[in-house]
C-alpha cells in the first residue's frame, strides 16, 4: 500500500502515445500510477518498469474499457492496490477515417463502442469512486469544431464525449469532483502519423500559429494542469491546439 497521501491516478490507453506521455507526466507529480492497456501487456509492464526504476508507484490493470465488469474489476485492483482513486484520465480511444457517404457502418460501430460507450463506461466508475478533490479528464479532439473531411464519424463520437462530460461535471455538484475534457489537435503520435505523407504533415503543422504539430508531452501538460492545480476549471473542453481554431 502506498502512502495515504500519495495522489492515484487511472491512465486509460496508457500505452498510446498520448497515454503513455501523460503516464509519465503524472509520475513525474508525484503520483501513483495504474497502466491501462487492452492488448500491449508487455508495453504497459514496460512503462511500469520504468516508473519503478525513477522511484515511482505504478501498476498495470488491463480490460476493454465498454466492458462495464472488466472496468469494475480494473478499479477495484487500483484500489486494492493504492487505497483509492484521485483521478482517471480517458486517453483510450479509436479513430477510423473515410467521407461519411462511404464509411463502413461495422467502422462507426467500433468508435462508438470504444469512443463513446468505453468512455462513458469509465466516467461511470469514475463518478462512483473518485475521491472527493478529484478529477476526470476525458478525451475529445479539436476536430470537433475544425470539420476537416473524413473526420466525420469520429468527430461524432468526440461530440458525444463532450455531451457528457459537461452532464457529468454538473451531477456530480458537491463532491468536489472536477470534470473536464480535453481536445488535441493535431498531434504527433502514431496513431495520428499512419498513413500520412510528409507533404500532408508539413501542411499541418503550419495550420497552428505556433507553426508545429503538437507533442504527447504538450497534451501531457493539459491534463497535469486538470488533474493538479486547476481546481476552479470543471466542466470545460480545453482546446491544446496550439490556437488551430
Amino acid at each position: 500500500m502506498t502512502d495515504t497521501h500519495t495522489r492515484v491516478a487511472l491512465v486509460t490507453g496508457g500505452t498510446g502515445g498520448i497515454g503513455r506521455a501523460v503516464v509519465e507526466r503524472l509520475a513525474q507529480d508525484g503520483f501513483a500510477v495504474a497502466v491501462h492497456y487492452v492488448g500491449n501487456k508487455v508495453k504497459a509492464d514496460e512503462t511500469v518498469t520504468a516508473i519503478h526504476a525513477q522511484g515511482g508507484a505504478a501498476i498495470s490493470v488491463s480490460g476493454d474499457v465498454a466492458d462495464e465488469n472488466a472496468m469494475a474489476a480494473a478499479f477495484d485492483a487500483i484500489e486494492q492496490e493504492f487505497g483509492g482513486i484521485d483521478v482517471v484520465v480517458n486517453t483510450a480511444g479509436i479513430m477510423l477515417l473515410a467521407p461519411i457517404a462511404t464509411l463502413n457502418l461495422d467502422d462507426l460501430d467500433r468508435m462508438h463502442r470504444t469512443n463513446i460507450r468505453g468512455t462513458f463506461v469509465v466516467s461511470q466508475q469514475a463518478a462512483r469512486r473518485l475521491r472527493g478533490g478529484g478529477a476526470l479528464v476525458n478525451f475529445s479532439t479539436s476536430v470537433t469544431r475544425l470539420q476537416f473531411p473524413t473526420y466525420g464519424a469520429y468527430a461524432a463520437s468526440k461530440g458525444a464525449v463532450e455531451a457528457m462530460t459537461l452532464v457529468l461535471a454538473r451531477e456530480l455538484r458537491g463532491k468536489d469532483i472536477t470534470v473536464n475534457a480535453v481536445a488535441p489537435g493535431p498531434t504527433a503520435t502514431p496513431l495520428f502519423l499512419e498513413g500520412k505523407d510528409q507533404a500532408t504533415i508539413d501542411n499541418l503543422s503550419k495550420a497552428a500559429p505556433l507553426e508545429r504539430i503538437g507533442t504527447p508531452e504538450d497534451i501531457a501538460e493539459a491534463v497535469a494542469f486538470l488533474a493538479g492545480p486547476a481546481r476552479w476549471i470543471n466542466g470545460q473542453v480545453l482546446y491544446a491546439n496550439g490556437g488551430l481554431g
